[in-house]
């Protein structure tokens, strides 16, 4: 609930840590995903500030990726260029919100 009343939403306090826009990440290989990021590492720490449990850094940057927080399709990979322009089209909608 402090959530909501801070941010409005979840939706909104989530998506504020990628500015409310998908990251476009552009790796090579499988082997140069990270497991976590900074972002990650901020997401966990802010969540288990306000009482969540089980949300370290790498699951959530397991969640980002899930829910389209960020694009981690390797370059050559046939659904990169889909997902980056989804994330155009979504991140357009979202601003009219």
């Amino acid at each position: 609930l402090s959530v909501r009343k801070a941010f409005g939403s979840f939706d909104s306090f989530i998506w504020s840590y990628v500015d409310h826009r998908p990251r476009q990440n552009a790796w090579k290989t499988l082997a140069d995903l990270p497991a976590h990021t900074e972002i990650s590492e901020r997401m966990s720490r802010d969540l288990k500030k306000r009482g969540f449990n089980f949300v370290g850094p790498t699951i959530c940057y397991a969640f980002m990726q899930a829910v389209g927080m960020v694009n981690d399709h390797t370059i050559d990979c046939f659904r990169y260029e889909a997902v980056r322009k989804m994330a155009r089209r979504d991140t357009a909608v979202r601003r009219h919100h």
